[in-house]
């Protein structure tokens, strides 16, 4: 027995088949006779949700009061792992505090499309981001002695038919997109568990997919904790403990275990894979046994502090422009300006997703009451439209209009209602409400000093972009978002967020468009590897505001990037960059590589590392990303392996991806690909050969002539479909077969 947890040989095979499946919704079962506790593990992506009553998986019981950070939607515009991991602390702290051994996240599944309801609760539609900030939020939690769970793995990326449907991903965009993040967070922080999903990934539910959940999660990845069912994912239990799913949640009310038992006493089911996956759930009760102990009462208003300084951190400034060429731009506001606050979100706000991350917050902060509690001049407000579209929108709207004309400055709070964007339905549309729009077309022609602020789970198109002067995405910014948001108007704080997904000019646009949601329980993902950014850019379309765009009310100035090769084999890039403006800020710098000349295909850049940098004005700091060997590589479907392709490699450094400062080269080395060869193989292969290779191209200079252009013309034949071409066949046989026992030696 290790720290009161028995030893694996001490259970009884009902006991064993017991502790795979849940006591109730959020706990796991009890062994009294031999000690074993149960734990409880409650949702918690960006913020406790611990149910005291009634259980359930879609925030409709009411939890006790904690606090609602922002969500991942709003935290991963900070571009900051640092703050995330703050933030995951906190997490961590609030459920020791109320004994939860495991908050359930964070989700790091891909943002394919705009539609996916439950993008808010995910963090961008690039890996590298998403990887960079889950690791974060898990170091943060775990630090704690309170275990995460990653989420939700795999290929995650509707709401609808979401249970059922077969995600159908070609190797490349999974590996390189779609897995990435998963990889990067197991591989740099072992979080206690991974959740699997409710989807087929390729025909096969992730709850019972071996190649998933064992050759690729533990066997590749190097993973030690354990696996746990989303909420009702368990389609076949004695399938999913062949294929490493250790923890089914919630209760199946013993029927599962009861199959179990039945599978290894019928030789169904060997106890020995049933052994492994008993001896991960009890190395994870350990963990929870060995959390130290944390004592409350919680600090309610340090909490609400972190929560406004990250929302503060997460506002992107989309469009700050001036009214008229002397004069400057229209944000920050002066504090004796006259302001019309107009917009149903500045009263109420809207600062968390819909579903089973809703959190009960400590204390909830308007975005009116704190532009109040900051302005000099007069405040002003008016609805000017109602959530759930009802009342008389002629007269909301002509009262917002009057406000807005005897101000000095309208700030118009707009977004998506929850009834619209959630867990458990997509979007049909990326549009604000008609209401709205008209609303802020209204508010421009009576006052053109107007200001738009964005609450939105999900991308909205601004139709309205070129006619507004001062444009502020909030998406859901937690419980002191209605603080910040004043903060950053006010200029208590310069705007430092950035874009984690691209803003597109048209739903049409976007990568997913015709194949989403997909038929007859499949989606095919057809745009490949071309996901976000990378679409647009190798497109070429235009769109509204690219990824990784944010403005300041200071600026930034970069210096000549340099690029080195590390000893590890990892790409460090330098590049000063200066405060060249009046206030304190964030710049966040961000580092795109791109490799003329490949020999596969890859979009015209991609993200490979980033960095928020504090800097004062006046202030110049070198700025050093370290861009890893092993995300530079592609993966190759001839060998079914990651390649690094060696060549001068193009690293561009700025402030978006369509926002480039810099740029240095570095010449990588490359892996070596060593195929499989066989008769079937083609002339250019076998000529890359080192054992072939040699005689071939030597007969085929003899026969041919060293200037030849016949290897162009059948290079890519099979060598056993032209018979005798440059060597007899049964000489490139034994060349082959030579080969190939060198290739299994």
């Amino acid at each position: 027995m290790t720290d009161g947890i028995p030893e694996l040989s001490e259970l009884t095979l009902e006991e064993k088949a017991a502790l795979t499946s849940g006591l109730d919704f959020w706990t796991t079962k009890p062994i009294e006779r031999v000690g074993i506790p149960s734990i409880m593990m409650t949702d918690g992506p960006h913020g406790l949700r611990k149910q005291g009553g009634a259980s359930d998986h879609l925030g409709l019981a009411d939890s006790i009061p904690a606090t609602c950070f922002p969500p991942a939607v709003g935290l991963s515009a900070t571009f900051d792992a640092e703050l995330a991991e703050r933030i995951g602390a906190a997490i961590g702290t609030e459920a020791a505090i109320e004994n939860v051994a495991i908050a359930l996240g964070p989700g790091v599944n891909i943002k394919r499309t705009p539609l996916c309801g439950r993008n808010f609760e995910y963090m961008s539609e690039d890996p590298i981001v998403s990887g960079v900030m889950g690791s974060g939020l898990v170091r943060g939690i775990e630090s704690k002695g309170v275990g995460s769970s990653l989420k939700h793995f795999a290929a995650n990326n509707q709401e609808t038919d979401r249970v059922r449907v077969s995600a159908d991903i070609d190797p490349r965009p999974l590996r390189e997109i779609y897995l990435r993040a998963f990889k990067r967070v197991v591989e740099d922080t072992q979080p206690w568990t991974v959740m699997c999903s409710y989807n087929r990934l390729n025909g096969v539910y992730t709850s019972e997919d071996p190649w998933l959940l064992t050759q690729v999660l533990r066997d590749e990845w190097g993973y030690t904790g354990m696996v746990v069912s989303d909420w009702g994912a368990v389609n076949d239990r004695v399938a999913g403990i062949v294929a490493g799913m250790d923890l089914e949640m919630p209760s199946s009310g013993g029927r599962t275990d009861a199959q179990i038992v039945a599978a290894v006493r019928e030789g169904r089911l060997d106890e020995a894979d049933l052994d492994k996956v008993v001896a991960r759930l009890l190395d994870m009760l350990r963990k929870a046994q060995a959390r130290p102990a944390i004592a409350g009462p919680l600090d309610v208003d340090a909490h609400h502090a972190l929560a406004r300084e990250a929302a503060r951190r997460a506002l992107v400034l989309l469009k700050n422009d001036a009214l008229r060429q002397a004069q400057g731009p229209l944000l920050p506001l002066s504090r004796d300006t006259n302001v019309a606050v107009i917009g149903a979100f500045a009263e109420t706000p809207r600062y968390q997703g819909a579903g089973s991350s809703q959190i009960n917050p400590t204390r909830l902060d308007s975005a009116l009451d704190g532009i109040r509690e900051l302005a000099e001049g007069e405040v002003s407000y008016a609805a000017g439209f109602t959530l759930d579209g009802s009342g008389d929108a002629a007269a909301l709207r002509a009262e917002a209009v009057a406000a807005a004309g005897a101000a000095d400055v309208a700030v118009v709070f707009l977004g998506v209602p929850s009834e619209e964007e959630s867990e458990g339905f997509d979007r049909d549309h990326i549009d604000l409400s008609s209401a709205q729009l008209e609303l802020v077309d209204a508010v421009v022609a009576a006052n053109p000093s107007t200001v738009v602020v964005l609450s939105n789970g999900g991308v909205v198109a601004l139709p309205f972009a070129d006619r507004v002067p001062a444009i502020l995405e909030g998406w859901l910014l937690g419980q002191a978002g209605g603080g910040a948001t004043a903060d950053v108007l006010y200029g208590v704080v310069s705007p430092s967020g950035r874009l984690a997904e691209t803003i597109p000019q048209r739903l049409e646009d976007t990568p997913a468009y015709g194949n989403f949601v997909g038929e007859f329980g499949h989606v095919r993902y057809g745009e490949g590897l071309l996901v976000g950014y990378r679409w647009y850019d190798a497109k070429g379309l235009d769109v509204q505001y690219p990824f990784g765009h944010g403005l300041s009310y200071t600026t930034f100035e970069y210096g000549q990037a340099s690029a080195a090769v590390a000893d590890s084999g990892d790409v460090v890039v330098t590049v000063p960059v200066t405060n060249t403006g009046d206030v304190a800020g964030h710049e966040v710098v961000q580092a795109y590589t791109s490799l003329p000349g490949s020999k596969v295909q890859r979009p015209p850049r991609e993200l490979k590392a980033f960095a928020s940098v504090p800097l004062e004005p006046g202030e110049t700091k070198q700025v050093e990303l370290t861009l890893r060997r092993d995300e530079l590589a592609y993966w190759d479907i001839r060998v079914d392996s990651w390649i690094v392709e060696g060549g001068d490699y193009t690293i561009d450094v700025g402030a978006s991806s369509r926002d480039l400062r810099t740029q240095a080269s570095v010449q990588v080395a490359g892996d070596e690909v060593e195929l499989p060869v066989s008769m079937s193989s083609s002339f250019e292969e076998l000529l890359s050969n080192a054992i072939v290779g040699p005689p071939l191209q030597a007969a085929l200079d003899e026969k041919y002539g060293t200037e030849n252009d016949l290897v162009k013309l059948v290079g890519n034949f099979p060598v056993n479909r032209l018979e005798g071409f440059a060597l007899p066949r049964a000489e490139l046989e034994a060349l082959v077969a030579q080969a190939q026992q060198a290739q299994q030696a």
